[in-house]
């Protein structure tokens, strides 16, 4: 069946094609819109995201150039720290050593001294034994050679020649 009407906007299936066209006009208005409303609001969560990110990796290279500059210095000051205590062991050698040959020579003076002081009882003990034989034999040679009366003409001059000696000195 087929229908043919005298003017074309009688025809039912143009209503329902304009209708249609209408329809879809005002849906791609309004869903355009909102489409290219969703499609911005993404665009711009994205290109956030993008600031985001990057800001974040320049952060990160920051954090690692400050790293990197931290791990430096921290090398350096154990080089420095190494340095320090190889200086400080050289020092403390050094120092030893020179207390070692300090407490060799104290303990060479000592024994030097020890040594002539030994000399020096030696040679007391030598002149107490010369003056004792030597008393012993002036005893005897003065008793052989001198009498009574010569050994009391002696000390009758010694205590007239007192007084002389005790004013010279």
């Amino acid at each position: 069946m087929h229908h043919h009407y005298e003017h074309f906007w009688l025809d039912p299936k143009f209503w329902v094609a304009a209708s249609f066209t209408v329809f879809a006009a005002l849906a791609i208005k309004f869903a355009w819109g909102k489409l290219t409303a969703m499609l911005d609001g993404r665009g711009q969560r994205i290109a956030a995201e993008l600031a985001e990110a990057a800001r974040l990796r320049q952060e990160a290279e920051e954090m690692l150039r400050k790293a990197e500059a931290e791990r430096q210095a921290a090398m350096a000051e154990a080089a420095a720290m190494i340095e320090r205590a190889k200086s400080e062991a050289e020092r403390v050698a050094a120092n030893a050593a020179a207390d070692a040959l300090a407490q060799a020579a104290r303990r060479e003076k000592m024994a030097m001294d020890r040594i002539a002081a030994a000399e020096a009882s030696a040679v007391a003990e030598v002149r107490s034994a010369a003056a004792e034989v030597a008393t012993i034999a002036a005893r005897s040679l003065i008793a052989e050679t001198f009498s009574a009366e010569d050994d009391a003409a002696m000390i009758d001059q010694a205590v007239t020649e007192l007084p002389k000696a005790l004013r010279a000195a």
